[in-house]
């Protein structure tokens, strides 16, 4: 292997390295949507979701058939419904609900959004979230969130 070879391999192992831990930092955690810009595309009905809101909050989770990560989500999110009252679970297959999937720019599976009382998107996550940071991002929209029952 020429010296060309060795410093191509070596700046792609660099590049997938730093791809790695940033996906790694970044992967299920939770980002607040702008509150200043609501506008249509940023909220949704029980009539858009065919089921009812939470009286205080919704998780919302794009999956797929084949998505291990979803599964383990799910899981997660039941956990977080179960301790925190007043929270509903909808579960959306995102092949089924292009319409939404599209609306939302959802890429991966999965991904959760956290929407108030109003069905306003507050939070979104891609990836599979931790129940800490599930929880703590309902916090920030239910007040007494953070504290389960």
């Amino acid at each position: 292997m020429n010296s060309a070879g060795i410093v191509a391999l070596v700046a792609v192992l660099a590049l997938a390295t730093a791809f790695g831990l940033w996906r790694r930092r970044v992967d299920g955690k939770f980002n607040e949507t702008k509150a200043t810009s609501v506008a249509k595309e940023q909220h949704l009905t029980a009539g858009q979701l065919g089921q009812p809101l939470g009286d205080l909050a919704t998780l919302v989770e794009f999956s797929s058939a084949f998505c291990a990560p979803c599964r383990a989500t799910r899981k997660v999110l039941d956990r977080v419904v179960d301790d925190v009252h007043g929270i509903a679970l909808i579960e959306i297959d995102a092949e089924q609900r292009l319409d939404l999937t599209r609306q939302f720019g959802v890429m991966r599976t999965p991904t959760v959004l956290i929407l108030d009382s109003e069905g306003v998107v507050r939070h979104r996550a891609a990836g599979q979230p931790r129940y800490a940071d599930v929880v703590g991002a309902l916090g920030a929209v239910v007040p007494g969130a953070s504290s389960t029952s």
